[in-house]
């Protein structure tokens, strides 16, 4: 953990002179982040990574609604994206350097105290980075926050309305970080982590049907990703 947070800081400090680059320059800064991460996880913690499914991530515009178990996914996403584009909460922009590279990245904050008006807004602002510089991948956590491996889900409905309004594939990404990587927690475990990426659900249906859809695959997967950690 030392050397995790070590290193994000001496990459934040490098990307400074990034900043004042396109912002292409930084989002290759943040991928190379993403990469140096798996590797100090596998050589430093013990933690390696498993992708299942690489072949179903299409070319240009995506919707990804992934698993939030940890914070270990946050990282992960940002090598393994062409183009990403986070949706995250507001307050994570607020945070000093952190932030500069969050708004240079042209990632999406949303503030969820906005109600309704926040889903418009988060709408809007997804669908001019969706299709900007060739194509964009939107990424989403939809349940909004980190659950606990076997909690209830509590999905939100924004990522239908994303689905909606996007009118692009979604894949949705089930894992079982949070097994090996806890939230709120400082203990990791040694393994493998599985990330399981499905094939994705093309634009088109019902939003009501979409949101049962994507909660159904994640939750399975992610469900049978636990039991196989623990067995």
């Amino acid at each position: 953990m030392l050397a995790l947070y070590f290193s994000l800081i001496a990459f934040m400090l490098i990307g400074l002179i990034v900043l004042i680059l396109p912002r292409g320059a930084v989002t290759l800064l943040a991928r190379s982040w993403g990469r140096y991460f798996l590797w100090l996880c596998r050589v430093a913690g013990g933690i390696n990574v498993e992708f299942r499914g690489l072949q179903n991530i299409p070319k240009g515009p995506l919707l990804v609604a992934v698993k939030h178990q940890s914070v270990w996914e946050t990282f992960m996403l940002l090598g393994l994206f062409e183009d990403p584009c986070f949706i995250l909460k507001r307050e994570l922009a607020f945070i000093p350097f952190f932030g500069w590279f969050i708004y240079k990245m042209r990632n999406v904050p949303i503030n969820r105290k906005d109600g309704s008006r926040a889903l418009i807004k988060l709408t809007r602002a997804a669908d001019r980075e969706i299709h900007a510089d060739g194509g964009r991948q939107i990424l989403v956590f939809p349940e909004g926050t980190r659950r606990p491996p076997g909690a209830p889900p509590i999905y939100r409905f924004g990522v239908a309305k994303l689905y909606e309004g996007l009118n692009v594939p979604c894949v949705p990404i089930g894992l079982n970080s949070g097994v090996y990587w806890p939230r709120r927690s400082l203990q990791l475990k040694r393994g493998t982590i599985i990330v399981d990426i499905m094939a994705p659900i093309q634009p088109g249906l019902n939003r009501n049907d979409f949101f049962a859809l994507v909660q159904e695959q994640i939750e399975n997967s992610s469900n049978k990703l636990i039991a196989e950690a623990s067995a």
